[in-house]
């Protein structure tokens, strides 16, 4: 059976050994793992036991590579998994290294599922339902999805839905309550807050959406003139005046105003 005939420390890093077997290189090993299989000048190996340390190294590879992977941010299992079999190492080794970092609590699916909540609720204003699609893609079991999301209650919900549903309102100015709405609903769905939150937000910042009579005055005449563009090509009469009709208050116009924008505009006509 083989002798460990010398032991060298790396040049490039002092902290992985050259391991010579009968005077000839034969592998390296991370210091832990010289510690843990007990390696030393003189000792003889079997098969086996270079099979059993190389693994053991493989696997200590891959720890110190998670840790790197950990030290920018939290990061769930499955993702350190796809890490390090991405870098090139085997299921079973990265697999044994997970456990390790279970071990020590470098890695927490418990501790990331909620850290990642607050984090997404704090900078994106994200609701529930995207944050549990993310929660689950990132490999998270449903019951601490479950778990996570209980730190988020209606109540909250609301709040930051109420919060977003003014800040999209103020960025769609010129547009009728009715589109506001739409848009509004839209945004929110999109950020993963459900249909109860999401008119619940809406009714709460309501009189917010109400134009100012010189405003609906613009978006009527804006919203008219457009629709008779359109349809005054191909149409006249009664078929453009329904057409117009049904534009302008697919858009929100209410019919009072639909009514006395069609009077004006073909009186203009009448009088050209």
């Amino acid at each position: 059976m083989p002798e460990i005939t010398k032991i060298s420390t790396q040049k490039n890093n002092a902290e992985r050994y050259n391991i010579f077997l009968d005077g000839k290189y034969s592998f390296s090993a991370d210091e832990q793992v010289l510690i843990q299989f007990g390696l030393m000048k003189g000792k003889v190996l079997d098969d086996w036991e270079i099979d059993e340390i190389i693994f053991g190294d493989e696997i200590r590879k891959a720890y110190n590579k998670a840790l790197h992977f950990l030290g920018f941010r939290m990061r769930s299992e499955l993702e350190v998994k796809e890490k390090l079999m991405a870098a090139g190492f085997g299921e079973a080794v990265a697999l044994e290294a997970i456990s390790k970092l279970k071990e020590q609590k470098f890695l927490d699916d418990d501790s990331f599922s909620k850290a990642l909540l607050e984090t997404r609720k704090r900078t994106a204003r994200k609701g529930p339902g995207a944050i549990k699609q993310e929660l689950a893609r990132k490999g998270i079991s449903k019951e601490l999805q479950e778990e996570a999301l209980e730190a988020f209650p209606e109540e909250e919900q609301l709040e930051l839905a109420e919060e977003l549903a003014r800040k999209v309102a103020a960025r769609s100015s010129g547009r009728t309550p009715q589109q506001m709405r739409q848009k509004i609903q839209d945004s929110l769905m999109r950020k993963g807050y459900s249909y109860d939150v999401i008119s619940t937000a809406i009714e709460r910042v309501q009189s917010e959406l109400e134009p100012e009579e010189d405003e609906w005055d613009e978006l009527t005449e804006k919203t008219g003139e457009k629709a008779w563009r359109t349809y005054s090509r191909k149409h006249s009469g009664n078929e453009l005046r329904r057409r117009v009709q049904q534009a302008m208050y697919q858009k929100g116009i209410p019919p009072e105003r639909i009514s006395r924008f069609i009077e004006a505009k073909e009186e203009k006509l009448e009088d050209e």
